[in-house]
């Protein structure tokens, strides 16, 4: 899936460059819409996967981010076959990976601040000898 989707956001990028127009600002309305909700589904999509995936969170990650990218490049391909009034940019697609990063970066955050850590990154997880005392019922 993860290949489907960089296939797709390859050739809609590809098809993006002549049709780019000229007056497309980096920074405009458009621009904060297409973070924010490419952020809120990767976010959100992080958290869905995450509940059921709780072995490995790198796939939550992957869910996330495939979604919210696969999201962002199919608007771009309507864009570009016009099928709906609007403009292909390849600078929105720009803001919709800079959304996916910032919202999967905020969803694992929250999830290792609230959640704890998974068993894929034993580094940041607790030492066994620090929580030894506890489980023995010693106190300090």
């Amino acid at each position: 899936m993860i290949k489907l989707v960089a296939a797709a956001a390859f050739a809609t990028i590809l098809t993006l460059g002549a049709a780019a127009r000229a007056d497309d600002p980096w920074i405009a309305r458009d621009k904060a819409f297409h973070f924010d909700v490419s952020a809120g589904i990767a976010a959100a999509s992080y958290a869905a996967s995450a509940a059921w995936l709780v072995d490995a969170r790198w796939k939550a990650l992957a869910i996330g981010g495939g979604l919210a990218l696969g999201v962002g490049a199919g608007k771009e391909a309507i864009d570009a076959a016009g099928i709906f009034h609007g403009d292909p940019s390849w600078k929105d697609f720009a803001w919709d990976a800079i959304g996916t990063a910032v919202g999967l970066a905020v969803a694992w955050g929250v999830d290792l601040l609230l959640g704890g850590v998974d068993h894929a990154h034993p580094a940041l997880a607790a030492p066994a000898a620090d929580l030894a005392p506890a489980a023995a019922g010693q106190r300090f």
